[in-house]
Protein backbone atom coordinates (compact mmCIF):
# COMPACT_ATOMS: atom_id res chain seq x y z
CA UNK A 1 0.00 0.00 0.00
CA UNK A 2 2.97 2.43 0.66
CA UNK A 3 5.25 1.78 -1.96
CA UNK A 4 8.07 3.89 -0.92
CA UNK A 5 7.83 2.75 3.04
CA UNK A 6 9.97 -0.32 2.94
CA UNK A 7 12.39 0.74 0.79
CA UNK A 8 13.21 4.08 2.56
CA UNK A 9 13.57 2.28 6.03
CA UNK A 10 15.99 0.36 4.25
CA UNK A 11 17.70 3.02 2.91
CA UNK A 12 17.75 5.32 6.30
CA UNK A 13 18.53 2.07 8.47
CA UNK A 14 21.95 1.76 6.71
CA UNK A 15 23.08 5.82 7.62
CA UNK A 16 24.99 5.88 10.87
CA UNK A 17 23.03 8.40 13.35
CA UNK A 18 24.55 7.56 16.77
CA UNK A 19 24.05 10.21 19.19
CA UNK A 20 27.09 10.86 21.82
CA UNK A 21 25.99 11.91 25.63
CA UNK A 22 29.71 12.93 25.90
CA UNK A 23 29.78 15.43 23.16
CA UNK A 24 28.59 19.39 23.17
CA UNK A 25 27.81 19.77 19.89
CA UNK A 26 23.65 20.37 19.04
CA UNK A 27 23.02 17.80 17.84
CA UNK A 28 25.81 15.68 19.67
CA UNK A 29 27.19 14.23 16.30
CA UNK A 30 27.51 15.22 13.02
CA UNK A 31 26.57 12.29 11.16
CA UNK A 32 23.00 13.36 12.36
CA UNK A 33 23.51 17.05 10.83
CA UNK A 34 23.97 14.99 7.64
CA UNK A 35 20.86 12.54 8.25
CA UNK A 36 19.15 16.15 8.79
CA UNK A 37 20.31 17.57 5.34
CA UNK A 38 19.25 14.05 3.49
CA UNK A 39 15.48 14.23 5.13
CA UNK A 40 15.31 17.80 4.14
CA UNK A 41 15.79 17.21 0.62
CA UNK A 42 13.36 13.51 0.60
CA UNK A 43 10.39 16.09 2.40
CA UNK A 44 11.02 18.25 -0.66
CA UNK A 45 10.94 15.66 -3.28
CA UNK A 46 7.67 14.25 -1.69
CA UNK A 47 6.02 17.91 -1.78
CA UNK A 48 5.98 18.62 1.72
CA UNK A 49 6.48 23.00 2.20
CA UNK A 50 8.04 24.96 4.68
CA UNK A 51 11.21 22.40 4.71
CA UNK A 52 13.87 23.61 7.33
CA UNK A 53 16.97 23.27 9.58
CA UNK A 54 16.53 24.84 13.01
CA UNK A 55 20.63 25.21 13.20
CA UNK A 56 20.04 26.18 17.34
CA UNK A 57 18.02 22.61 18.24
CA UNK A 58 19.01 20.54 15.35
CA UNK A 59 15.46 19.65 13.96
CA UNK A 60 13.86 18.89 10.66
CA UNK A 61 10.68 20.40 10.49
CA UNK A 62 7.96 21.08 7.59
CA UNK A 63 4.59 21.19 7.03
CA UNK A 64 1.87 19.58 5.12
CA UNK A 65 -1.30 22.05 4.40
CA UNK A 66 -4.64 22.12 4.83
CA UNK A 67 -7.05 20.61 2.45
CA UNK A 68 -10.19 21.63 4.10
CA UNK A 69 -12.13 25.01 4.34
CA UNK A 70 -13.37 23.82 7.78
CA UNK A 71 -11.18 24.80 11.04
CA UNK A 72 -9.48 21.68 12.44
CA UNK A 73 -6.68 21.25 14.64
CA UNK A 74 -2.95 21.38 13.64
CA UNK A 75 -1.50 18.44 14.14
CA UNK A 76 2.12 17.24 14.92
CA UNK A 77 4.00 14.21 13.61
CA UNK A 78 7.63 13.91 15.89
CA UNK A 79 10.05 11.21 15.37
CA UNK A 80 14.19 11.28 16.37
CA UNK A 81 17.21 10.59 14.43
CA UNK A 82 19.59 9.35 16.40
CA UNK A 83 20.12 5.68 17.54
CA UNK A 84 21.08 3.84 20.96
CA UNK A 85 23.95 2.91 22.37
CA UNK A 86 25.14 -0.19 20.48
CA UNK A 87 27.26 -0.91 17.46
CA UNK A 88 25.66 1.45 14.71
CA UNK A 89 27.90 1.10 12.03
CA UNK A 90 27.47 -0.93 8.78
CA UNK A 91 23.86 -2.06 9.61
CA UNK A 92 22.51 -4.48 7.05
CA UNK A 93 19.23 -5.17 7.63
CA UNK A 94 18.18 -9.14 6.97
CA UNK A 95 14.28 -9.44 5.35
CA UNK A 96 12.57 -12.79 6.24
CA UNK A 97 9.00 -13.65 4.37
CA UNK A 98 6.45 -15.49 5.81
CA UNK A 99 8.05 -16.30 9.22
CA UNK A 100 7.02 -19.00 10.51
CA UNK A 101 7.87 -19.23 14.26
CA UNK A 102 11.06 -20.53 14.63
CA UNK A 103 14.92 -19.47 15.09
CA UNK A 104 16.15 -16.91 13.16
CA UNK A 105 19.78 -17.49 12.49
CA UNK A 106 21.12 -14.18 12.35
CA UNK A 107 25.04 -14.49 11.95
CA UNK A 108 26.19 -17.80 11.78
CA UNK A 109 30.20 -17.25 12.10
CA UNK A 110 28.84 -15.53 15.39
CA UNK A 111 26.59 -18.08 16.23
CA UNK A 112 23.74 -15.13 17.19
CA UNK A 113 20.27 -16.15 16.85
CA UNK A 114 16.78 -14.82 17.41
CA UNK A 115 15.05 -17.65 18.72
CA UNK A 116 11.31 -17.34 20.17
CA UNK A 117 12.63 -19.53 23.34
CA UNK A 118 14.42 -16.11 24.32
CA UNK A 119 11.72 -13.27 23.00
CA UNK A 120 8.54 -15.26 23.24
CA UNK A 121 7.22 -11.65 21.45
CA UNK A 122 8.20 -13.37 18.14
CA UNK A 123 5.24 -15.55 18.20
CA UNK A 124 2.96 -13.20 17.74
CA UNK A 125 4.43 -12.26 13.99
CA UNK A 126 4.46 -15.63 12.31
CA UNK A 127 3.69 -15.00 8.71
CA UNK A 128 4.65 -11.44 8.88
CA UNK A 129 7.35 -10.43 6.99
CA UNK A 130 10.20 -9.10 9.47
CA UNK A 131 13.37 -7.00 9.54
CA UNK A 132 16.15 -7.75 11.30
CA UNK A 133 19.67 -7.20 11.66
CA UNK A 134 22.46 -9.32 10.80
CA UNK A 135 23.57 -10.05 14.44
CA UNK A 136 26.55 -7.61 14.68
CA UNK A 137 24.89 -4.03 15.04
CA UNK A 138 21.53 -2.74 16.16
CA UNK A 139 18.59 -2.21 13.35
CA UNK A 140 17.79 1.48 14.33
CA UNK A 141 13.50 0.59 13.67
CA UNK A 142 14.13 3.32 16.98
CA UNK A 143 13.65 5.70 16.08
CA UNK A 144 13.51 5.17 12.04
CA UNK A 145 10.49 3.30 11.96
CA UNK A 146 9.20 6.44 13.18
CA UNK A 147 10.58 8.82 10.48
CA UNK A 148 9.70 6.08 7.47
CA UNK A 149 6.01 6.00 8.69
CA UNK A 150 5.49 9.59 8.53
CA UNK A 151 6.96 10.26 5.52
CA UNK A 152 4.47 7.52 3.90
CA UNK A 153 1.74 8.91 5.55
CA UNK A 154 2.39 12.21 3.93
CA UNK A 155 2.98 11.15 0.64
CA UNK A 156 0.09 9.12 0.70
CA UNK A 157 -2.24 12.17 1.72
CA UNK A 158 -0.04 13.96 -1.07
CA UNK A 159 -1.08 11.39 -3.39
CA UNK A 160 -4.71 11.20 -2.24
CA UNK A 161 -6.04 14.89 -2.07
CA UNK A 162 -9.63 13.08 -1.18
CA UNK A 163 -8.77 12.64 1.97
CA UNK A 164 -9.38 15.69 3.94
CA UNK A 165 -7.05 16.90 6.40
CA UNK A 166 -5.72 19.84 8.25
CA UNK A 167 -2.68 21.43 8.52
CA UNK A 168 0.06 18.48 9.58
CA UNK A 169 3.54 20.09 10.96
CA UNK A 170 6.38 17.02 11.37
CA UNK A 171 9.44 17.50 13.29
CA UNK A 172 12.89 15.07 13.01
CA UNK A 173 14.99 15.90 15.94
CA UNK A 174 18.02 14.96 17.72
CA UNK A 175 19.71 13.12 20.80
CA UNK A 176 16.30 11.81 22.01
CA UNK A 177 18.81 8.46 22.96
CA UNK A 178 20.53 10.37 25.47
CA UNK A 179 18.23 12.47 26.73
CA UNK A 180 18.42 15.78 25.44
CA UNK A 181 16.76 16.42 22.01
CA UNK A 182 14.27 18.42 22.99
CA UNK A 183 15.21 20.39 25.81
CA UNK A 184 15.06 23.31 22.87
CA UNK A 185 12.26 22.05 20.98
CA UNK A 186 10.75 25.35 19.72
CA UNK A 187 7.13 25.05 20.42
CA UNK A 188 5.97 28.20 19.16
CA UNK A 189 7.73 27.80 15.52
CA UNK A 190 5.93 24.41 15.35
CA UNK A 191 2.65 26.00 16.31
CA UNK A 192 0.76 22.56 16.73
CA UNK A 193 -2.78 22.28 18.46
CA UNK A 194 -1.34 18.85 19.59
CA UNK A 195 1.45 16.03 18.43
CA UNK A 196 2.43 12.58 18.62
CA UNK A 197 5.99 10.93 18.99
CA UNK A 198 5.63 8.35 17.09
CA UNK A 199 8.34 6.01 18.88
CA UNK A 200 6.92 3.51 20.51
CA UNK A 201 6.77 -0.26 20.35
CA UNK A 202 4.52 -3.24 18.98
CA UNK A 203 1.60 -2.28 16.91
CA UNK A 204 -1.42 -0.57 19.57
CA UNK A 205 1.07 0.79 22.00
CA UNK A 206 -1.06 4.41 23.10
CA UNK A 207 1.10 5.57 25.83
CA UNK A 208 0.18 9.01 27.72
CA UNK A 209 1.74 8.31 30.81
CA UNK A 210 5.59 8.07 31.61
CA UNK A 211 7.96 8.16 34.37
CA UNK A 212 9.35 11.15 36.45
CA UNK A 213 13.10 10.91 35.85
CA UNK A 214 16.52 12.20 37.50
CA UNK A 215 19.79 11.22 37.16
CA UNK A 216 21.73 11.27 40.27
CA UNK A 217 25.75 11.61 40.71
CA UNK A 218 27.29 9.95 44.01
CA UNK A 219 31.11 11.46 44.26
CA UNK A 220 32.46 9.50 47.29
CA UNK A 221 35.61 10.99 48.85
CA UNK A 222 37.89 8.59 50.96
CA UNK A 223 41.16 8.40 51.93
CA UNK A 224 43.72 6.09 51.27
CA UNK A 225 47.15 5.43 53.53
CA UNK A 226 48.72 2.23 53.66
CA UNK A 227 46.98 -0.69 54.79
CA UNK A 228 49.29 -1.98 57.22
CA UNK A 229 49.00 1.37 59.36
CA UNK A 230 45.42 2.10 58.52
CA UNK A 231 43.80 1.59 61.43
CA UNK A 232 41.37 5.00 62.73
CA UNK A 233 42.56 6.31 59.78
CA UNK A 234 41.68 5.24 56.04
CA UNK A 235 38.42 5.92 54.62
CA UNK A 236 37.61 3.57 51.94
CA UNK A 237 35.28 5.25 49.09
CA UNK A 238 34.62 1.65 47.83
CA UNK A 239 33.15 0.13 50.88
CA UNK A 240 31.22 3.90 51.45
CA UNK A 241 29.83 3.17 47.51
CA UNK A 242 28.87 -0.21 48.61
CA UNK A 243 27.09 0.68 51.74
CA UNK A 244 25.10 3.44 49.92
CA UNK A 245 23.99 0.86 47.15
CA UNK A 246 22.93 -1.74 50.07
CA UNK A 247 20.84 1.31 51.68
CA UNK A 248 18.38 1.72 48.66
CA UNK A 249 15.18 -0.44 48.55
CA UNK A 250 16.92 -3.81 46.80
CA UNK A 251 13.56 -4.91 45.29
CA UNK A 252 13.69 -1.24 43.56
CA UNK A 253 15.75 -2.34 40.63
CA UNK A 254 14.41 -2.81 37.19
CA UNK A 255 15.29 -6.02 36.96
CA UNK A 256 12.46 -6.51 40.29
CA UNK A 257 10.30 -4.16 38.69
CA UNK A 258 7.15 -3.38 36.12
CA UNK A 259 4.27 -1.43 35.59
CA UNK A 260 4.01 1.92 37.54
CA UNK A 261 6.48 0.77 39.71
CA UNK A 262 9.32 3.06 40.00
CA UNK A 263 13.08 2.53 41.01
CA UNK A 264 16.88 3.23 41.39
CA UNK A 265 19.14 1.87 38.76
CA UNK A 266 22.72 2.12 39.19
CA UNK A 267 24.29 2.82 35.72
CA UNK A 268 27.99 2.88 36.70
CA UNK A 269 30.37 2.83 39.55
CA UNK A 270 33.98 3.68 38.96
CA UNK A 271 37.03 4.03 41.80
CA UNK A 272 39.75 3.55 44.01
CA UNK A 273 40.12 3.45 47.57
CA UNK A 274 40.14 7.33 47.26
CA UNK A 275 37.64 8.15 45.30
CA UNK A 276 34.32 6.59 44.13
CA UNK A 277 31.60 7.97 41.77
CA UNK A 278 28.37 5.71 40.94
CA UNK A 279 25.82 7.07 38.35
CA UNK A 280 22.65 6.41 39.27
CA UNK A 281 19.05 7.00 37.13
CA UNK A 282 15.50 7.48 39.22
CA UNK A 283 12.23 6.51 38.10
CA UNK A 284 8.34 6.69 39.36
CA UNK A 285 5.18 7.40 37.66
CA UNK A 286 3.76 8.90 40.86
CA UNK A 287 5.10 12.31 41.80
CA UNK A 288 4.89 12.15 45.49
CA UNK A 289 6.71 8.72 45.37
CA UNK A 290 9.90 10.21 42.77
CA UNK A 291 9.68 13.09 45.46
CA UNK A 292 10.49 10.85 48.25
CA UNK A 293 12.79 8.66 45.80
CA UNK A 294 15.42 11.59 45.64
CA UNK A 295 14.95 12.87 49.17
CA UNK A 296 15.71 8.72 50.50
CA UNK A 297 19.48 9.42 47.96
CA UNK A 298 19.60 12.63 50.45
CA UNK A 299 19.03 10.87 53.68
CA UNK A 300 21.71 8.31 53.14
CA UNK A 301 23.91 10.36 52.04
CA UNK A 302 23.09 12.11 55.34
CA UNK A 303 23.60 8.97 57.71
CA UNK A 304 26.54 8.08 55.83
CA UNK A 305 28.39 11.30 56.50
CA UNK A 306 27.66 11.35 60.49
CA UNK A 307 30.57 9.37 61.51
CA UNK A 308 32.94 11.91 59.90
CA UNK A 309 33.93 15.42 60.68
CA UNK A 310 33.40 16.09 56.74
CA UNK A 311 31.77 15.57 54.40
CA UNK A 312 32.62 12.15 52.60
CA UNK A 313 29.52 11.14 50.40
CA UNK A 314 27.76 13.87 48.36
CA UNK A 315 24.42 13.50 45.88
CA UNK A 316 24.19 15.68 43.11
CA UNK A 317 20.79 15.32 41.17
CA UNK A 318 19.35 16.89 38.18
CA UNK A 319 15.92 15.77 37.32
CA UNK A 320 15.71 14.72 33.25
CA UNK A 321 11.99 14.64 32.72
CA UNK A 322 8.30 14.79 34.38
CA UNK A 323 5.34 12.07 33.40
CA UNK A 324 3.35 13.94 30.39
CA UNK A 325 0.27 12.61 32.11
CA UNK A 326 -0.25 15.73 34.43
CA UNK A 327 -0.37 17.82 31.20
CA UNK A 328 -2.25 15.70 28.87
CA UNK A 329 -4.86 14.71 31.17
CA UNK A 330 -5.63 18.49 30.88
CA UNK A 331 -6.31 18.03 27.05
CA UNK A 332 -7.44 14.19 25.93
CA UNK A 333 -7.94 15.27 22.30
CA UNK A 334 -4.76 13.65 20.92
CA UNK A 335 -5.25 10.59 23.03
CA UNK A 336 -8.63 9.86 22.23
CA UNK A 337 -8.47 10.79 18.78
CA UNK A 338 -5.55 8.25 18.58
CA UNK A 339 -7.52 5.56 20.53
CA UNK A 340 -10.47 6.55 17.87
CA UNK A 341 -8.58 6.28 14.98
CA UNK A 342 -7.02 2.87 15.69
CA UNK A 343 -10.27 0.88 16.71
CA UNK A 344 -11.31 2.07 13.33
CA UNK A 345 -8.78 0.20 11.78
CA UNK A 346 -9.31 -2.78 13.93
CA UNK A 347 -5.97 -2.19 16.28
CA UNK A 348 -7.21 -2.55 19.94
CA UNK A 349 -5.50 0.38 21.77
CA UNK A 350 -2.94 -0.75 24.29
CA UNK A 351 -3.00 1.77 26.72
CA UNK A 352 -0.58 2.13 29.41
CA UNK A 353 2.05 4.19 30.83
CA UNK A 354 5.83 3.46 29.14
CA UNK A 355 8.57 2.73 31.43
CA UNK A 356 10.65 5.20 30.06
CA UNK A 357 10.28 8.42 28.30
CA UNK A 358 9.82 9.80 25.20
CA UNK A 359 10.63 13.54 23.29
CA UNK A 360 6.80 14.11 24.18
CA UNK A 361 7.55 13.96 27.85
CA UNK A 362 9.79 16.78 27.53
CA UNK A 363 7.45 18.71 25.03
CA UNK A 364 4.37 18.23 26.59
CA UNK A 365 5.70 20.13 28.97
CA UNK A 366 6.79 22.99 27.05
CA UNK A 367 2.91 23.68 26.19
CA UNK A 368 2.06 21.31 23.91
CA UNK A 369 0.26 17.82 24.77
CA UNK A 370 2.62 15.03 23.24
CA UNK A 371 1.87 11.67 23.83
CA UNK A 372 3.71 8.37 22.37
CA UNK A 373 1.82 5.85 19.82
CA UNK A 374 3.69 2.95 18.47
CA UNK A 375 6.10 2.42 15.15
CA UNK A 376 6.25 -1.03 15.56
CA UNK A 377 9.85 -2.24 16.45
CA UNK A 378 10.57 -5.03 18.81
CA UNK A 379 13.92 -5.64 21.03
CA UNK A 380 15.11 -1.70 20.52
CA UNK A 381 18.85 -1.04 21.25
CA UNK A 382 20.83 -4.41 20.52
CA UNK A 383 21.56 -6.77 17.96
CA UNK A 384 18.32 -8.97 17.98
CA UNK A 385 16.33 -5.49 17.31
CA UNK A 386 13.57 -6.21 14.76
CA UNK A 387 10.32 -5.09 12.87
CA UNK A 388 7.42 -6.57 10.81
CA UNK A 389 6.91 -4.51 7.63
CA UNK A 390 3.32 -5.04 8.26
CA UNK A 391 3.63 -2.97 12.06
CA UNK A 392 5.09 -0.43 10.37
CA UNK A 393 2.28 -0.48 7.43
CA UNK A 394 -0.41 -0.19 10.53
CA UNK A 395 1.79 2.41 12.03
CA UNK A 396 1.25 4.83 8.92
CA UNK A 397 -2.29 3.71 8.58
CA UNK A 398 -3.02 5.07 11.69
CA UNK A 399 -1.54 8.09 11.37
CA UNK A 400 -3.35 8.98 8.07
CA UNK A 401 -6.74 8.06 9.85
CA UNK A 402 -6.06 10.71 12.92
CA UNK A 403 -5.35 13.14 9.94
CA UNK A 404 -8.59 12.31 8.40
CA UNK A 405 -10.68 11.93 11.88
CA UNK A 406 -8.81 15.23 12.86
CA UNK A 407 -10.70 16.78 9.70
CA UNK A 408 -14.21 15.43 10.47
Amino acid sequence: MYKNLVDRFLEYVKIETQSDSSSTTVPSTQTQVAFARKLMADLKEIGMEEVEYNDANGFVTATLPSNTDKEVPVIGYIAHMDTADFNAENVDPQIHENYDGGEIVLNKKLGVKLSPKDFPNMNNYIGQTLITTDGTTLLGSDDKSGIVEIFAAMEHLISNPDIKHGKIRIAFGPDEEIGVGADRFDVDHFAADFAYTIDGGPVGELQYESFNAAGANVLIQGKNVHPGTAKGKMVNALKLAIAFDEALPSQDVPEETEGREGFFHLMGLTGTVEGASMNYIIRDHDRELFIKRKQLMRDIAIRLNAPFEEERVKVIMKDSYYNMRDVIEEDMRPVELADKAMKNLDIEPDVKPIRGGTDGSKISFMGLPTPNIFAGGENFHGRYEFVAIESMEKATDVLVEIARLAAE
